[in-house]
């Protein structure tokens, strides 16, 4: 199989978010020859942030974002044009 029929599995935790007029698209998602979820988390102006590191499971990485959304807020993921990294 090559780089371009690798298929991406697209967790069904993934989902738009709105909490305080706040939205945000969170994306969880693993290649199908691959164990490790991603956590892409976009906000509407289209700046997105990854996760520095992968999760085991779907459920991890859902977790990992809960943590920041309870401490931070969706206001976390507002920043316009300024894609990066979470750890």
């Amino acid at each position: 199989m090559t780089d371009s029929e690798t298929k991406v599995v697209i967790s069904q935790l993934s989902r738009r978010v709105k909490l305080e007029g706040v939205t945000v698209d969170v994306q969880i998602y693993r290649f199908e020859d691959e164990d490790e979820w991603v956590l892409v988390v976009a906000n509407e102006s289209g700046s997105s942030k990854v996760w520095d590191e992968v999760f085991s499971s779907d459920i991890e990485a859902m977790a990992a974002l809960q943590i920041v959304v309870a401490e931070e807020g969706l206001s976390a993921f507002l920043e316009q044009g300024n894609s990066g990294t979470l750890h």
